[in-house]
């Protein structure tokens, strides 16, 4: 693919571009990479003037920037063509697109699959070897269902969504539409609801319902646990790594971030737009509120305001944790210090 191929292909997501300088720089382009091993015949991207020196160490023939004449200048120099955009990492993931599009087999139903004959399937719909999809199930148009996943009775798959190999859906899950479920997650599984008794723990049944919305991927490994009444709901577009707990009764809004290992107790409310970077831990009926974000192996056990941002265990506001983080490995030092003052002090008294 010629590079003036992308930038048609780009439209006005491409400022600027090096073609308005010198049409006869022109590459052919096979494949992106990473700015640090790109070769010829690759595009790749800087994102912010901390790679700037790349720029001038790179192979690739063409690179995505940030709107900079300076850099722009270098690789006019270097006779790397390049495109100019405020958001130069956004338009490396468009670009990808160009030259990858995951795996999807052609629509079919295989012959080992165990289908309930009131199950309802779409059109244009794959189903994979030793698939189990029991009663009352529907599944939508265009959906895409790999090898050994298993769907429990009372579940709908919205329509070109796809359930990768080795997944389960539960009992009484709704999936909306374009979702993503990877291999090993259980959606919908039984909430950790148990009584304590005079005789032992007695199980709450969990007869609610999990319901995912439009959009919303879910990692490798992750569980989302229906609750006894009411509902589990994560929001629209919402992206969920691999790992993640969300136990029964979360209410996740919508376009959420939540990184590998991260869990919560039940009853969790999570506003839109909400990060929670690795491990972190949110403790039972907590609320967070709409842009916040909370850092890596943050636990939180009290609500968060909109647009805060926490750290540390407890949780505190970042800029707290900041200063605590600085005083830490002063601690042995100041605390010799408080020694030898209280010394000074019981001498004089």
């Amino acid at each position: 693919m010629k590079f003036s191929e992308i930038l048609a292909k780009l439209g006005d997501a491409a400022v600027s571009n090096s073609l308005n300088v010198n049409k006869d720089n022109n590459p052919e382009i096979t494949s992106v990479a990473a700015v640090d091993e790109a070769t010829s015949g690759t595009i790749s991207y800087i994102e912010g003037l901390k790679f700037a020196a790349m720029v001038g160490k790179t192979g690739a023939s063409a690179l995505i920037l940030p709107q900079d004449e300076a850099l722009q200048a270098q690789a006019q120099e270097r006779g790397i063509a390049w495109i100019a955009t405020p958001e130069p990492k956004l338009i490396f993931a468009r670009t990808l697109k160009f030259f990858y599009q995951p795996w999807r087999p052609d629509p079919e139903i295989h012959p080992t699959a165990v289908i309930h004959p009131t199950a309802k399937i779409g059109t244009d719909v794959y189903i994979g070897p030793h698939v189990v999809i029991h009663q009352a199930v529907e599944v939508g148009n265009g959906a895409c269902i790999h090898a050994n996943v298993v769907i429990y009775p009372d579940t709908k798959i919205g329509v070109r969504t796809t359930l990768h190999a080795n997944c389960t859906i539960h009992e009484r899950t709704l999936i909306g539409a374009d979702c993503e479920i990877h291999s090993g997650a259980v959606i919908g599984a039984e909430g950790f609801g148990f009584v304590p008794t005079a005789t032992g723990w007695l199980k709450v049944e969990q007869s609610g319902y999990t319901v995912l919305e439009d959009g919303v991927v879910v990692g490798c490994n992750s569980a989302i646990d229906r609750p006894a009444v009411g509902e589990t709901r994560v929001g629209r577009h919402t992206i969920i790594d691999n790992l993640v707990q969300i136990g029964h009764g979360c209410q996740i809004g919508a376009g959420c971030a939540l990184a590998g290992q991260s869990g919560m107790a039940g009853g969790v409310k999570i506003g839109n737009r909400v990060i929670l970077a690795g491990q972190v831990g949110i403790a039972n009926q907590v609320k967070i509120g709409d842009g916040a974000i909370a850092s890596a192996k943050a636990g939180i056990h009290s609500d968060v305001l909109p647009g805060e941002i926490v750290s540390g265990t407890p949780a505190v506001p970042h800029k707290t944790f900041l200063k605590v983080s600085a005083i830490l490995p002063r601690l042995p030092d100041i605390y010799q210090s408080l020694k030898q003052l209280q010394r000074q002090i019981g001498q004089k008294s």
